[in-house]
């Protein structure tokens, strides 16, 4: 019989430090009132000083073991998805596989930033299905305030950090119904952070090793890619919006999942989305949201679920799946 997916568990983690939006009125011009009304982002969770992706990360993969009571030890996979790594090398996910014990494990990290949750999703369907793989760890984990321009105004307000992981499994009642991994790396200066190079397409960078976004071009860019992708993956996996109990999209800015709902045909109702307390947290943001559903026992076994990453790359990634 053929090997499929599908997801098993989950477990999430966000550092305890919490910075609302009244804080920012210390150290830049803004107010609650005009982060609330551009961005629907009340406070969001910043790493300590001595905490990095790799201990969210961990800390993730610790709560699913204990909520799903889930034996890690035979993992054969991690892919742990970020764009603020503790290291250039190890990876984060070698250096997780490390700490948590899984002796036999391949590790890699991806990076396709906010996307990078739902790729990671779909490498891991691939090796499963493929037969390649039993029982992969899926992990989206940032720390963005570590690498966040706290005198850009426009910027700082949308980041946080936190950290989701999943477990998937192989299984004969494979769970993903539709998959879509797509990036258009012509529009990559709209949204960046540098390292080496201080240049891209012979454009020079704001070199502050920091995260550098055109607000406006990333927001034009969503709210027209992110519904065509949709109709693609509906369209792949025979259903309708009807079809769908819940849509997860990338929690970027409140007001950009509403266009993207209006422009779609979702109701914000049936959307989850991680921002209101946690902010911008790039590759968590879909598991914590996901989790919060859950937790608030909104998403149930058997539901079928949209999820859409989309953002630095700029790159946009997508599935629809049956939860449970």
């Amino acid at each position: 019989m053929q090997s499929k997916a599908r997801i098993t568990a989950i477990g999430t983690y966000v550092p305890t430090k919490i910075m609302t939006n009244n804080d920012f009125v210390q150290i830049i011009d803004t107010n609650d009132e005009w982060i609330s009304k551009r961005t629907g982002i009340k406070e969001r969770r910043l790493a300590a000083e001595n905490e990095f992706t790799s201990d969210l990360c961990v800390k993730a993969v610790e709560d699913l073991v204990i909520r799903y009571n889930k034996e890690i030890s035979d993992v054969d996979f991690i892919i742990v998805s970020t764009l603020s790594p503790d290291f250039l090398t190890p990876s984060v996910a070698s250096y997780v596989q490390g700490r948590l014990g899984i002796r036999q494990a391949g590790a890699i990290d991806l990076n396709a930033a906010c996307a990078g949750f739902t790729y990671a999703l779909h490498i891991a369907n691939s090796l499963l299905s493929s037969g390649l793989h039993k029982k992969i760890l899926v992990i989206g984990g940032e720390t963005l305030s570590k690498i966040t321009d706290f005198t850009d105004r426009t910027s700082c307000i949308l980041f946080g950090d936190g950290a989701g992981a999943v477990l998937v499994e192989a299984d004969s009642k494979g769970h993903f119904l539709a998959s879509s991994v797509n990036s258009e790396g012509e529009k990559g200066i709209h949204l960046y952070g540098t390292h080496l190079s201080t240049t891209m397409f012979e454009q020079d960078l704001q070199n502050k090793k920091q995260l550098v976004q055109n607000g406006r071009e990333v927001y034009r860019w969503a709210v027209t890619t992110v519904p065509t992708g949709i109709n693609t993956l509906l369209a792949d996996s025979n259903l309708t919006k009807e079809d769908i109990d819940w849509f997860i999209p990338h929690s970027a800015n409140l007001r950009m999942i509403e266009s993207i709902c209006e422009k779609s045909g979702f109701s914000i109702n049936q959307t989850l989305y991680s921002l209101v307390h946690y902010g911008n947290t790039s590759a968590a943001s879909i598991p914590l949201a996901l989790d919060l559903g859950i937790k608030e026992g909104k998403v149930k076994p058997g539901d079928t679920l949209l999820l859409y990453g989309f953002g630095g790359g700029l790159s946009h990634s997508g599935h629809i799946l049956t939860w449970g």
